[in-house]
C-alpha cells in the first residue's frame, strides 16, 4: 500500500492546511487523509471503496474535493520539495485531481446539454399535446389523393 514515508511526511507537514496553529477548524490526521488520498490516486479506485482504516469515505472525498477546487494540491507540487519521490507523489495527486476537475465540468456540460434540448422539445409537445384526438376510424390520411397522380 501507498503510504507516505516519515522523511516525505516531516517536510510536508508543515505545508499542509488545518495545523493547530492555523485559524479555523483543525484537521484531525492529515497524515491519514494524505496516505487515504494517495491510496486512491495509485489505485485509480473509487472513493467509496477506500479501506474502513482510513476513516469515513465521504469525509476523505469531500476534503479532496475541497483542496482540488482550491487548487491547493498544485501549490503543494509548487513546494520546494526536497523528500525523495514526493513531487512525484504529489503530482499523481495534482494529475488525478485535473482529471476530477474534466469529469466534473463534463458532466455539468451534457446536463446544461440535455436541459437546452429538453427545452427546445417543450413546443412541440405542447403543440402536440394540443391537437385534438382523432375519433375511432378517422384517419389521417385524407390529403393523399391531393398529391397522388390522378
Amino acid at each position: 500500500m501507498m503510504k507516505l514515508q516519515d522523511e516525505q511526511w516531516q517536510e510536508l507537514e508543515p505545508l499542509l492546511l488545518g495545523k493547530q496553529s492555523d485559524p479555523g477548524v483543525n484537521a484531525k490526521n492529515n497524515r491519514l487523509f494524505i496516505d487515504a488520498v494517495l491510496w486512491i490516486v495509485t489505485r485509480n479506485s473509487a472513493w467509496r471503496n477506500l479501506p474502513r482504516e482510513f476513516g469515513n469515505w465521504t469525509a476523505t472525498y469531500m476534503r479532496f474535493r475541497r483542496w482540488n477546487e482550491s487548487d491547493f494540491w498544485r501549490q503543494l507540487k509548487q513546494s520546494d520539495i526536497q523528500a525523495p519521490g514526493l513531487a512525484q507523489l504529489l503530482e499523481q495527486i495534482v494529475h488525478y485531481g485535473d482529471l476530477y476537475t474534466r469529469r466534473i465540468e463534463q458532466r455539468q456540460q451534457r446536463k446544461i446539454s440535455r436541459t437546452a434540448y429538453k427545452a427546445t422539445l417543450a413546443p412541440v409537445k405542447a403543440a402536440a399535446a394540443r391537437q385534438p384526438a382523432l375519433a375511432p376510424g378517422e384517419s389521417t390520411s385524407h390529403w393523399v389523393h391531393l398529391v397522388a397522380p390522378g
